[in-house]
């Protein structure tokens, strides 16, 4: 029996909660039994993309590193988590296309959480210190942030809990054939 995998892209600013719903979603999925990785910004900048900077080429170069691992993963019957800033559109879209052209099932999700709410969860004290002057180039402050115009599933996740963000990506899955 062939699973199919697929890459599940979690957009969105620094602290909109893109990875929390991501590891909520993949509980889930391993409860049904399915192969799942989450390949989460974080571990990737320090292990795969260490030495990139921040400039946009080197957040191109990031996003391109992980849409070409996830892609791997996807194609061998993992469904894979990517909570991952990407932000720029032409990057995200890079990466669909990647997926597009090997048959790959991708879903682009917008955790679509506003700058004032992330500012206040600021989980890992980025708001404040760029707001003290210590750090330039935040995404979505002082550095761009291109929401997506059309993803597969919008999430405003201020308006619900986790666990409700994550049943609503989770139903896409299933009526799609990926969970």
């Amino acid at each position: 029996m062939h699973v199919t995998g697929a890459t599940i892209w979690l957009t969105g600013l620094p602290s909109a909660g893109k990875t929390t719903i991501a590891y909520e979603l993949a509980s889930r999925l391993r409860g049904g039994s399915r192969r799942v990785e989450v390949l989460d910004g974080d571990e990737i900048r320090e292990f795969l993309s260490a030495g990139l900077g921040f400039s946009r080429e080197d957040r191109h170069t990031n996003v391109q590193r992980i849409g070409f691992v996830a892609e791997l993963l996807a194609s061998n019957g993992v469904t894979v988590l990517v909570p991952v800033i990407a932000p720029y559109a032409d990057s995200r879209e890079a990466v669909r296309k990647r997926h597009g052209a090997e048959g790959t099932p991708y879903v682009e999700v917008h955790v679509a959480t506003p700058v004032d709410v992330c500012a206040v969860r600021d989980v890992k004290g980025l708001y404040a210190r760029q707001a003290a002057g210590e750090i330039s180039g935040l995404t979505g402050v002082d550095d761009p942030y291109e929401a997506p115009e059309s993803p597969d599933l919008r999430i405003e996740s201020h308006t619900q809990t986790v666990q409700e963000s994550a049943q609503a990506l989770h139903a896409l899955l299933i009526e799609r054939g990926l969970a």
